[in-house]
Order: C-alpha cells, then sequence, then structure tokens
C-alpha cells in the first residue's frame, strides 16, 4: 500500500473567537475517531485553526483499506445440522447474515462444544472512495450556537464559504449546501488572495505566504514574543492573562502587537474598572511599571501588518477614550449612592416571577446566613455584622458602573460600601460572597464573607430546586451545578462540621418562612440530596480519589462535608498497601452476611457458645464508643485504626463459628451481632464496594 497526506479546509464567516479552539479539537478527534472505524492506518492527524478556517492535515494516510477476514459463530451444530446431514433452516440463515454461502459454512469445537461458523472476507476499499463521507462528519459538528443562511436547512456556527479537500493530488470530491469541495484556498482577508494548494503538505506554507498563520500555536508564540518585545523596548512589564492572550490569537489570522496610551487622569479610576474595560471590552493587554502599578498606556493586537500602526493606535485610543469616560462619569455619580435607598430598590427588580424580586432573595440571604451563624465553627463571627453585609451584599447591582459593567458586580459593591464608610469587614463581604466563582477560584478570605456567600449560594440553588428548575444534562441556566460545588468547596477546605443535611434543612425553612412554596417537599429534599451527592462525587474525583473509594465515603447526607473528605483521601492511601485487603475481606463479610438478620433486637451475651462470640461482641462494643470518639475529634485516622484493629477479632470469629446455626435462638443472636456491628461498619465506608 501507498501512503499520501490529506488536507481538509473548512473555510468560514469569522468564528467568534470562543468557538475556534474547541471546534478545532473536535474536528481533529472526530477525524481520529472516523480513520479508525474506517481502519484506516495513517502517522499523526494535526489540527489548525483561524477566525476563517478549520483545518485538518493528515500524514502518510493509506490508500485504502486493509482486507477484513473473520470468524463468525453461528448456532451449536445440533441446530446447525438436521437430521439427514443437511444445513438447517437456523444455519441458512445464519449464511445469509453473514453474506456467504451454505459452502463457506464448517463447524469447529470450542469448549467441548461444536458450533457452526463462517469465515467472511471483506476486500478494503480505496480510502479515496471513504474520504467523501467526511461531509456527514463536518455537518456532524456541535457548536455553542447555531445559525441559518440562505434558504438551507443546515444549521452551522458561521456559513461555510469554501472547502479545501485534497488528497496527495486529488480533490475529493463533495458538496455542503452549494459549496463544492475544490483546492483553492483563501489568504488573509485583506492581505493575501485566493491560492491553488497543489500539495496538502505544502498548506502551512502556502497560506503564510498569503499573511495567515494556520497554526493557533505558532500565532500564539509569535504574540507573546511582540508582547516581550514591546516590554523590553520601553521598559515595561505587561502581565500576559492566558484567557486573553488565547482569545486574541483566536480573533487573529496575521498577528501585529502595537501600544496606545491614555490619559493619565484616568488611572484615579479603580485599577479592576480600568484592567475590566481593557480586556473584556476591547481585548487590550495592560501596562504596568516594575512595582506593579498601572501605566496609562495598553497594547493591542492587530490583525494585519505593520503599515499605517499610528492610525490603528490613534483609532483604539479614541474608542478606550470613550470607554474611560463613561467609566468616569459612571464612577462620580455612583459616589452619590445610599445605601439603604439602593437595597430598596431591589425590591422594584424581578429576580424571577416565580421568586419575587432581588430585595426577597437578599431578604431570604438574611435569614440564611443568621442561621449559618449559630451553627458550629461561627459562633465568633459577630451576627450583626454578618446582617449588614447579607442586607446590602447587592446594592452595587443598582449603580451605574455594575449597569454597563456586570463583571465588576461585588467588587464595585466593597469600593463603593468603603467610600460610603460601612464597616471594612462588611464591604470585603460584599466582594467576597460572589466566591468561588468556578472552578480553582479563591474562596472567601474572611469569615463574613463565607457565610453570605454559603447563604446566597443555597438560596439560589433551594429556591430554584423548589420551583422546579432543575439542571438537566447539559441545561444549567442557573449555574446550579457551579454554586453547588462552590458550597462543597467553602464547606470541605474551610473544616466546617456541616453536612448537606444541615444545610439544606434551613434554606428549606427559610424558603417556606417567607412564602416560598415548595411542591412535593419530601421530593425535592431527595433531588436535592441526590444532587449534592453527585457534586460530592465530582469534587473528590478532581482531587484524585479512585471511584470505588468515593462510591464507599459517600455512605449518607448527614455526615459533615469535611469528615467524608478525610475518609476519602486516608482510604485511597490505604487502598495501594497490601495488608489493606485483609482489613476489607474481613470487614465486608460482616457487612454481606449482616443483610439477613431481620427485625432489630438486642443481643443476648448468654447465648453466645465459644469465646470468639464474646471476643467479638466486646470488640463491637469497644468499637462502637472508639468510632463515636474519633467523629467528635475529627480523627479519621483513629476511627480507621479502630476498624483495622477489629478485622483480625473477626477473621478469628469467622474461623471457629458458623453464624447460620441449626437452633434458630443462636442463629438469630449471631445475626445480630453481625447486623449491629456492620452498623457500626458503615457508618464509616461501604468496604465490599471497595475493587481489588
Amino acid at each position: 500500500m501507498s501512503k499520501h497526506d490529506f488536507l481538509l479546509e473548512i473555510g468560514l464567516e469569522e468564528l467568534p473567537a470562543r468557538f475556534v479552539t474547541s471546534s478545532i479539537n473536535q474536528l481533529t478527534k472526530l477525524m481520529e475517531d472516523w480513520l479508525k472505524e474506517q481502519r484506516l492506518a495513517f502517522s499523526e492527524v494535526k489540527g489548525y485553526a483561524t477566525p476563517r478556517r478549520l483545518a485538518i492535515l493528515i500524514t502518510d494516510l493509506e490508500d485504502s483499506q486493509p482486507n477484513l477476514e473473520s470468524e463468525a459463530r453461528g448456532p451449536a451444530k445440533k441446530i446447525a445440522v438436521a437430521e439427514d446431514g443437511s444445513w438447517s433452516k437456523a444455519a441458512l440463515g445464519f449464511a445469509r447474515g453473514q453474506g456467504v454461502t451454505a459452502d463457506d459454512l464448517f463447524t469447529q469445537e470450542v469448549k467441548g462444544t461444536e458450533y457452526v461458523f463462517a469465515k467472511t472476507f471483506q476486500e478494503g476499499k480505496k480510502t479515496i472512495e471513504l474520504l467523501p463521507e467526511l461531509k456527514e462528519l463536518i455537518t456532524s459538528l456541535h457548536f455553542p450556537k447555531n445559525m441559518r443562511w440562505h434558504d438551507y436547512s443546515m444549521r452551522f456556527a458561521r456559513p461555510i464559504q469554501w472547502i479545501v479537500a485534497l488528497y496527495d493530488k486529488q480533490v475529493v470530491p463533495f458538496s455542503i449546501t452549494s459549496i463544492e469541495s475544490g483546492n483553492t484556498s483563501r489568504g488573509h482577508r485583506f492581505l493575501g488572495k485566493d491560492i491553488t494548494i497543489s500539495n496538502p503538505s505544502d498548506y502551512q506554507e502556502r497560506l503564510r505566504e498569503q499573511f495567515v498563520l494556520v497554526d493557533a500555536a505558532e500565532r500564539k508564540q509569535v504574540i507573546r514574543e511582540q508582547l516581550k518585545e514591546l516590554a523590553d523596548q520601553e521598559g515595561w512589564v505587561i502581565p500576559v492573562n492566558e484567557d486573553l492572550l488565547e482569545e486574541v490569537t483566536n480573533l487573529v489570522e496575521w498577528p501585529t502587537a502595537l501600544s496606545g496610551r491614555f490619559e493619565e487622569e484616568f488611572l484615579t479610576l479603580p485599577k479592576e474598572v480600568l484592567l475590566t474595560t481593557m480586556k473584556e471590552h476591547q481585548r487590550y493587554f495592560p501596562v504596568e511599571n516594575q512595582d506593579g502599578q498601572l501605566l496609562p498606556h495598553f497594547i493591542t493586537v492587530r490583525n494585519g501588518d505593520r503599515n499605517h500602526l499610528e492610525n490603528v493606535a490613534r483609532g483604539n485610543e479614541k474608542v478606550l477614550r470613550a470607554r474611560f469616560s463613561d467609566s468616569a462619569f459612571f464612577y462620580k455619580e455612583d459616589q452619590k449612592i445610599d445605601i439603604d435607598a439602593a437595597v430598596k430598590q431591589l425590591d422594584s427588580i424581578v429576580y424571577h416571577e416565580e421568586l419575587g424580586s432581588l430585595g426577597d432573595k437578599v431578604k431570604r440571604i438574611k435569614s440564611i446566613a443568621e442561621k449559618l451563624s449559630a451553627q458550629p465553627g461561627f459562633q465568633h463571627v459577630s451576627n450583626d455584622l454578618v446582617q449588614r453585609a447579607a442586607e446590602i451584599s447587592k446594592f452595587d447591582l443598582v449603580s451605574q458602573m455594575v449597569g454597563e459593567f456586570p463583571e465588576l458586580q461585588g467588587l464595585m459593591g466593597e469600593v463603593y460600601a468603603q467610600h460610603l464608610g460601612e464597616n471594612k469587614d462588611v464591604a470585603k463581604a460584599i466582594r467576597e460572597h460572589y466566591y468561588p466563582r468556578f472552578a480553582g477560584d479563591s474562596l472567601p478570605e474572611s469569615d463574613i464573607g463565607l457565610i453570605v456567600s454559603m447563604a446566597d449560594k443555597l438560596d439560589t440553588i433551594v429556591s430554584c430546586f423548589a420551583i422546579g428548575l432543575i439542571p438537566t444534562g447539559s441545561q444549567d441556566p442557573y449555574a446550579l451545578r457551579r454554586q453547588a460545588l462552590g458550597l462543597v468547596q467553602m464547606v470541605s477546605e474551610k473544616q466546617l462540621d456541616l453536612g448537606f443535611d444541615q444545610l439544606l434543612a434551613l434554606a428549606v425553612e427559610t424558603a417556606e418562612e417567607k412564602g416560598l412554596k415548595i411542591a412535593n417537599k419530601e421530593e425535592t429534599l431527595n433531588q436535592l440530596y441526590e444532587f449534592f451527592m453527585l457534586r460530592m462525587k465530582h469534587a473528590l474525583s478532581d482531587r484524585g480519589i479512585e471511584y470505588d473509594v468515593i462510591d464507599a465515603v459517600l455512605t449518607n447526607e448527614q455526615e459533615a462535608i469535611p469528615w467524608v473528605f478525610k475518609k476519602a483521601e486516608l482510604l485511597s492511601i490505604a487502598h495501594k498497601e497490601e495488608s489493606f485487603k485483609k482489613v476489607v475481606e474481613a470487614l465486608s463479610r460482616v457487612t454481606n452476611i449482616a443483610k439477613k438478620a431481620e427485625a432489630n433486637v438486642a443481643i443476648n451475651p448468654d447465648l453466645f457458645e465459644k469465646e470468639e462470640e464474646t471476643q467479638l461482641y466486646d470488640r463491637y462494643v469497644e468499637l462502637s464508643a472508639l468510632l463515636k470518639q474519633a467523629k467528635e475529634q475529627g480523627q479519621v485516622d483513629d476511627a480507621y485504626q479502630a476498624l483495622e484493629q477489629t478485622a483480625p477479632v473477626v477473621h478469628q470469629y469467622f474461623e471457629h463459628i458458623m453464624v447460620m446455626s441449626d437452633q434458630k435462638e443462636v442463629k438469630e443472636n449471631r445475626l445480630q451481632l453481625m447486623k449491629q456491628l456492620a452498623h457500626e461498619i458503615e457508618g464509616f465506608a461501604q468496604f465490599n464496594k471497595l475493587v481489588f
């Protein structure tokens, strides 16, 4: 077989920057899966992406599938062969299903039984004949948002403008909408021109000639180097936010970095306002001095060459100046805010038609926060400060600055609250109560911020569940999964002695106190418990805990979350030790046989017949006390050690005792000991779920 390169390029109207990386990753994965499914050998699948194109280059692609020979097993011989020795209807049906004739059937013995077999042969297809199927692969791509154009029924991220499909020097023919595949690509929208690709391996260099860097990694590195060059020339520090760099990389095909400046008077605005305006709204990189102070300069990346850069800089400066002027106006006007008046305005802003106004939500947050303040670990926190922080936690949502820049919610609340004379801890809590905003984000540093953050997230989750807004599949418009994971993270990392049952109970109680009707309360609570258990599984999995350990430790929703995490981490380590298996075997044997016990009755030591029964009973009593003490003190090592020391007693017991005695009274007494011992064991973990 000979090998050739294959090029696929999908030319598009400009994709949103956030689509580019995920789209080329998806296309690359689909291509690799398709090649394996078609049994086509290759060396590498390389993805290229810019705002105007998604491309795949496959190197050393075999020119045909290998022939496929296989043996298929059919019915047993006694079914496949009739009394007269001819093939039965079952055998003939099997032959038809395999695409062979009766002459191709034969019998062969497998593990003492003879079966009928068919040897099949499938000639490999030419690669050039298979490649047109890629049309279906392209149209199967998924995007965050799709669109339709003209009168076509097809939906795609953006209209397709051209398609290159080239195997060696041969065009692979297919069409999507009215676009026929070919070997003509397009260069940079303004600097380049249409070009003919003669050979797939020339793709990257031919596009470079037309001012397109198709390799996203190369574009990113070029931008990084240009930023460094500007910084070195001017003695600046240009902090590179990786998310912003990724976005800018996916906005341009031929990057050229340039600097601009703005008036120093704007530096009197809060730094976060300036950074948000530059990064989120203009995609500019900020400039700092060696001490980390913001300078009146910015860096932008042009999608073009170095011609007339001064005009480009002036245009960007004009836009930024207008943005900063608006921010300065908003900031000045917001200084006049009366916080209590702003809080009252929240009553007129709809939060959700079934959940009331933002003011109603704040009242629920206050109530939950007050209940949380009384929980273990928070008694030292001033409830007055917690209540004030909860009461004004959302006041900045009515400010002009947050109205223009929603990303600054909380942060501007802290700035304005400090300016207007609020307690600094209360002001800090306004910002912190939004934390954590995403996976890996910072947690609230202050206890006040922590309490209000937990209250806010609990209210959002419980109130949404109360009216049936439960996440399904990929649909989670209120980010309930993220907020629940944030709660798990806060409780576990801050070592709060709280479980799901306590947290949800006080949030549900508050919802009912505030007039929120919960349809089918018991079912809603069960849904909430299941929802939080899944978040726990995700959180534990993110810490590298094995799936079987996770299943073993998630025994009930009443356990304190930090205790569950400690158990999981301990068992994950113990799982790797040789001695652990014997411990698990002993404890699992108890819990397995305990299932045969019926109603709870008292254990009667007078019915013990052998010393091993007394020893195990004494150990059960001792274990119960040790586990209770360890849990109260949060000493997970002590709890496990108590269980570990119980294992030899269990092994000794089973060596000498037959639990299922012929004497009913003795048997039931032994089963009851198993049941009550199993209750203590499973209170720590379900050891029979561990896999070896």
